[in-house]
């Protein structure tokens, strides 16, 4: 078990609409510093294939895709005690301030993506600092390897319900 603190900044600008939760930085988003770094999640798959457009691989890629299409992006825990990337492991973990991107942008809703992140915004106080409830997706971990790319396609597509413009 290791204490560790967020390094990784938010991705976000006064254009988001939707604010995207993991739960904490694995070790390789970590090395990357930058969120679902690790090969084998299908997060940026996911996203880029909804979105019709290439893969982003380099970091301002990733930060640039978000930005263009109003997503915003952070984790739950600010810091904990965690074994790894284990989820399950998370211990004393403690929230990030989500104001600093619900005051600078005008998200309409919140996901997390997984069951730990999901629980820990409701748990920490993540919501009622919001003011806004979150959806829970499946993760895109490679440790969820049982959920199939069409399920998360499909349950992901609602991120680009929320961002396209009003009429």
């Amino acid at each position: 078990m290791e204490h560790l603190v967020h390094s990784i900044p938010p991705t976000f600008d006064e254009n988001s609409r939707v604010l995207v939760l993991g739960s904490f930085p694995s070790p390789k988003s970590r090395e990357g510093q930058f969120n679902y770094g690790h090969p084998q999640n299908r997060f940026w798959r996911v996203l880029a294939q909804l979105a019709g457009e290439e893969l982003p691989v380099a970091n301002e890629e990733k930060r640039s895709f978000c930005l263009r299409h109003g997503i915003a992006l952070w984790d739950v825990i600010a810091e904990c005690d965690i074994e790894g990337a284990s989820d399950t492991s998370i211990r004393n973990a403690k929230p990030n301030k989500l104001s600093l991107i619900t005051k600078a942008a005008p998200i309409k809703a919140v996901y997390c993506t997984g069951a730990k992140a999901f629980e820990l915004y409701r748990h920490l106080g993540c919501e009622k600092e919001c003011g806004l409830p979150a959806t829970r997706l499946p993760s895109t971990s490679p440790a969820n390897a049982a959920c199939s790319m069409d399920r998360l396609l499909d349950a992901y597509a609602v991120i680009f319900e929320k961002t396209r413009p009003q009429n």
